[in-house]
């Protein structure tokens, strides 16, 4: 048996387009996407509209729950919000860990959201970038574990789209993936030896960025 797992990373944000929404934000590590960023989006839930996925699991920021309903409500599909696929919490990047919105906030936002499930694993600031590859690494295998032979799709942020990548394939992902905004990555098992077919895939997107951003 065969199973596929898809890792995208969210569509771009809103603070990389308008710096300033930074300056005055409620919760400025959690942005939102950007009006841009909705598009890709939707233009990355069409790519995947016909592939046999049967579970969604979204990093719980808001970027990566909305570049996951997007894709939700093509594949009419819930979403399950997975902690270990949160962004790198780099103490470099944040001065505290970061304030998102709750998981029933996000649920009445996203109804889409499965409320039932618990992440599986946890996330705790600060992150060097050993822990983050280390967390996503253990997060993508525990996944594709336990809900074989199921094809799923996480939805990250670009380190933690390498970092599962990297757990599923080895190193060869980090020399070879390039996690750029809404890109797709595409890593199928074939009994026990993964391969990697898409190493960053942007062909979905009218608009591509020029160069990788992780904040």
């Amino acid at each position: 048996m065969s199973q596929i797992i898809w890792i995208a990373r969210h569509a771009n944000r809103l603070d990389f387009v308008n710096p300033d929404w930074f300056l005055t934000a409620e919760k400025r590590y959690d942005p939102p996407l950007s009006d841009d960023g909705m598009v890709q989006a939707q233009q990355l839930a069409k790519r995947l509209k016909g592939e046999k996925i049967k579970h969604i699991f979204a990093s719980p920021f808001l970027r990566t729950v909305q570049t996951a309903n997007a894709i939700a409500e093509v594949l009419d599909l819930e979403i399950k919000l997975e902690t270990g696929l949160s962004e790198w919490l780099n103490p470099e990047w944040m001065t505290e860990a970061p304030e998102r919105l709750s998981t029933s906030d996000l649920a009445a936002l996203f109804p889409r959201i499965d409320i039932s499930y618990t992440s599986r694993i946890a996330a705790q600031y600060p992150e060097t970038h050993e822990k983050v590859r280390q967390r996503s690494a253990q997060t993508a295998r525990c996944l594709v574990s336990e809900f074989w032979p199921n094809d799923i799709l996480l939805v990250a942020h670009g380190a933690s789209v390498l970092g599962a990548a990297m757990g599923l394939v080895g190193d060869i992902a980090k020399t070879e993936v390039k996690a750029t905004l809404c890109s797709l990555v595409k890593v199928v098992r074939q009994e026990s030896e993964w391969l990697l077919e898409l190493k960053g895939d942007t062909s979905h997107l009218t608009q591509v960025e020029e160069m990788v951003r992780f904040v």
